[in-house]
């Protein structure tokens, strides 16, 4: 399951509690989800040992994780937060603050997923805080995408691999390369967005044999999304089919929804919008019932790009709408500045002159606010598919800057210590 699930010491818990709950997870792993939240679910009626408690509200934490009943998951990761503060335990206090960030981090409300991993690498624990700082930064660093503040994602990322390597932490490893896939697909470096969950899944391959298959889900997931952004089709329906078969046989309803987009999206690619429509009217379905909104305004973009091929401009428009409401809620600036981008083009197209300026005024806005520009040639990074490279300070740039221009330093951080009372 996970290090929240292996802390089962005998000296930490009355022996039936420990039974009940290595019962339940036996029977989670064999895919009888219902019968082990029931054996659990008793476990925490009945127990008055905190560390008992703890560890079984882990483990109803990460079963609805993955069955992407977050809010529920919201609700015993603060039961746990109150167990741990009854322990008065550094180890336990950071483990409930990290399944806090990371039920956050799940619906959505970045700003306070960055401030609950904040708490979780301030803490002075033990051994078993220094193993979770990992996890802590990849949580970070997913929070830090969703506010399209790349810079600082890939910083989260790059300490989170660090930690996975340090520690030998194959799975953490495994992860960290599917989000690392994940900011490049939005950087449009496609062949990084692809390079690093070919990775993932090359850890599955080598170390997976006891893992849970949904690690093999993640990485053709995302594996996916890279080759129908690389126009390879067949690869990507192929990648998408497999996820989607290991998600269909594990009720894992996020990743369905995520596939379910991807599947629309390649019908979009393929200007087949007949397919497209109704898949992408699946996936908004699981997402707003699980709370995905930065999944739900993909959905809306998809849609609106569906529509602009049948140059129905109005629809498009409505859908845009939607997007750009549910990134504004979120703070994902990179969505509002995809919405700006289309909008300036159906205006454009419609002649509606004082409609085109305002969208262009806006998405220069953006483009400032994300920094989405090499520090080198000042041109922009992200509109197209282009090797980036990121220095050790994670500032990214042209890889054909670096290699012309070369550098002895990060143009960027030699910028900002210019700035008048930098101290």
């Amino acid at each position: 399951m996970n290090i929240f699930m292996r802390r089962l010491a005998p000296e930490m818990g009355q022996d039936q509690t420990k039974q009940q709950i290595e019962k339940g997870l036996r029977l989670y792993q064999s895919n009888q989800t219902d019968k082990a939240l029931h054996v659990w679910t008793k476990v925490l009626e009945k127990t008055s040992d905190p560390g008992g408690k703890f560890r079984v509200l882990g483990c109803l934490i990460t079963a609805h994780s993955e069955m992407g009943k977050y809010k529920e998951m919201l609700k015993y990761a603060l039961d746990q937060i109150d167990t741990a503060r009854e322990m008065e335990d550094p180890d336990y206090l950071t483990e409930g603050y990290l399944n806090l960030a990371r039920s956050n981090e799940k619906l959505c409300d970045f700003q306070k997923t960055v401030s609950y991993c904040k708490t979780c690498l301030n803490m002075q624990g033990t051994t078993v805080s220094l193993q979770l700082n990992g996890q802590v930064c990849l949580s970070m660093g997913n929070a830090f995408l969703g506010l399209s503040v790349f810079q600082k994602a890939l910083e989260s990322y790059e300490k989170a691999l660090r930690y996975a390597h340090n520690n030998d932490d194959k799975m953490l490893e495994c992860r960290v390369c599917c989000s690392l896939g994940n900011i490049y697909v939005h950087l449009k470096d496609y062949e990084k967005a692809l390079f690093f969950p070919c990775k993932a899944a090359e850890l599955v391959n080598d170390y997976g044999k006891g893992w849970s298959l949904k690690y093999r889900a993640m990485s053709q997931y995302h594996m996916s999304v890279a080759y129908r952004k690389l126009e390879r089709l067949p690869d990507a329906m192929e990648c998408c089919e497999e996820s989607m078969k290991i998600a269909l046989q594990h009720g894992d309803r996020p990743l369905q929804a995520l596939c379910l987009l991807n599947f629309a999206d390649i019908h979009r690619c393929r200007h087949d919008v007949d397919k497209a429509f109704p898949r992408y009217e699946s996936a908004l379905g699981i997402m707003t019932e699980i709370g995905n909104r930065l999944g739900q305004s993909h959905v809306y973009l998809g849609v609106a790009k569906c529509w602009l091929l049948q140059k129905d401009y109005e629809k498009a428009l409505d859908s845009l709408q939607r997007a750009q409401e549910l990134a504004d809620g979120m703070g994902n600036k990179l969505c509002t500045l995809k919405v700006h981008c289309l909008s300036e083009g159906i205006y454009r197209s419609q002649g509606q002159q004082e409609e085109l300026r305002e969208q262009v005024v806006k998405f220069l806005q953006c483009v400032e606010e994300l920094e989405l520009y090499c520090g080198m040639c000042g041109e922009s990074i992200g509109d197209r598919d282009q090797k980036l490279q990121a220095l050790p300070c994670s500032h990214i740039f042209h890889l054909k800057c670096l290699q012309t221009n070369g550098t002895k330093g990060c143009p960027k951080c030699f910028k900002s210590s210019m700035k008048p009372g930098f101290v």
